[in-house]
């Protein structure tokens, strides 16, 4: 009677079938999830302005200048504003000193650079985020311009206000009231929404 050779021994698990379908190795730690076709999803390119936020920009430039206008011609008229604070000052204490007047000089100087560099910024500031398509700067934008109708309405109401003080404010009211108009356009609600868009990722 002959026998079978016994089988070789072989490692565990060799002669088992392997596990149905193709296995994929797992993402490193912190890669992008990618598309069905394995590719990483690109951001959308930002969208052209159209005229109306393009002008709108322009704008809010124009205001920048002519709050540095204002803010060099209250340098020019200093002198009067020195005047004027030594006589109200007097009026309402006449043993006031030299010095509490010229104290009272220097903190009024400090205000006028102080507001007409902030006014400045702030209109450049909202030429750029608008101009990125921000819809969180049109919104600032707006309220700014309530602001600045508010601030015309506090210079009309002064006795005291110069004319050029009070031209400047109207033009700026103007301005804003022009710009609010532009930005809150159809076009300009559409290139928002893109801009928006082209910031997140798909």
């Amino acid at each position: 009677m002959t026998t079978t050779p016994p089988e070789p021994e072989q490692p565990f698990g060799a002669a088992q079938p392997p596990y149905p379908g193709a296995q994929q190795p797992a993402a490193p730690y912190g890669a992008y999830p990618t598309t069905p076709g394995g590719q990483a999803p690109q951001r959308q390119a930002p969208p052209a302005q159209p005229s109306s936020i393009a002008l709108a920009v322009k704008l809010m430039y124009a205001g920048a200048v002519l709050s540095v206008l204002s803010l060099i011609y209250s340098f020019t008229t200093m002198g009067d504003l020195k005047d004027d604070i030594a006589d109200q000052m007097r009026r309402d204490d006449p043993s006031v000193s030299q010095s509490t007047i010229d104290a009272a000089y220097s903190v009024g100087i400090a205000f006028a650079i102080i507001f007409g560099l902030i006014g400045a910024l702030l209109w450049v500031w909202m030429a750029w985020k608008n101009g990125q398509g921000r819809s969180w700067a049109r919104v600032v934008a707006t309220v700014l311009g309530g602001l600045n109708l508010v601030a015309l309405l506090f210079a009309l109401a002064a006795s005291n206000s110069e004319t050029v003080t009070v031209i400047s404010s109207v033009v700026s009211v103007l301005l804003a009231v022009v710009i609010l108009v532009l930005l809150w356009k159809k076009e300009s609600s559409e290139f928002y929404s893109a801009a928006e868009a082209s910031r997140r990722l798909y």
